[in-house]
């Protein structure tokens, strides 16, 4: 009886090892499998993620050029602005700077001080008193 005993413990190892081998084989089996399939269509694979990249790329690019060109937009807009109200501030300050002098050149009037147009008339008719007097002192 103990030999029967023995028997079925040693025939119960030795399926159970079979077990665990043909399990280990199978593991092996699939590993290759897999790292088959991989090379097989991991090429295939890298291709399409190469495709999705450039699909993204090309809509980023296409993206940054919009904004890029609304940004353009804005600035040559902001430009021409600045430049109209650059133009308009000009022209208040003439306003102002002609005002300015006229009133100026009123209270130099008032007070007897001569104007720049009262010095060169003046200045214009001692140079032709001068003139005159050197050809009257030639002839004599």
């Amino acid at each position: 009886m103990a030999k029967v005993i023995l028997k079925k413990k040693i025939d119960a190892s030795t399926t159970a090892l079979h077990d665990v081998k043909s399990y280990a084989r199978r593991i092996w089996l699939a590993g290759l499998g897999a790292y088959t399939k991989v090379g097989q269509e991991g090429s295939e694979y890298f291709q399409e993620l190469i495709k999705a990249g450039q699909a993204v790329e090309t809509k980023g690019k296409k993206a940054v050029a919009q904004k890029l060109e609304a940004a353009n937009a804005e600035i040559d807009e902001a430009k021409s602005e600045v430049s109209t109200f650059k133009g308009k501030v000009e022209v208040q300050l003439d306003k102002v700077e002609r005002a300015f002098d006229t009133r100026v050149a009123s209270t130099l009037n008032r007070i007897g001080i001569p104007s720049k147009h009262d010095v060169e008339t003046l200045s214009a008719k001692l140079d032709e008193l001068t003139a005159l007097l050197e050809r009257v002192a030639r002839k004599s």
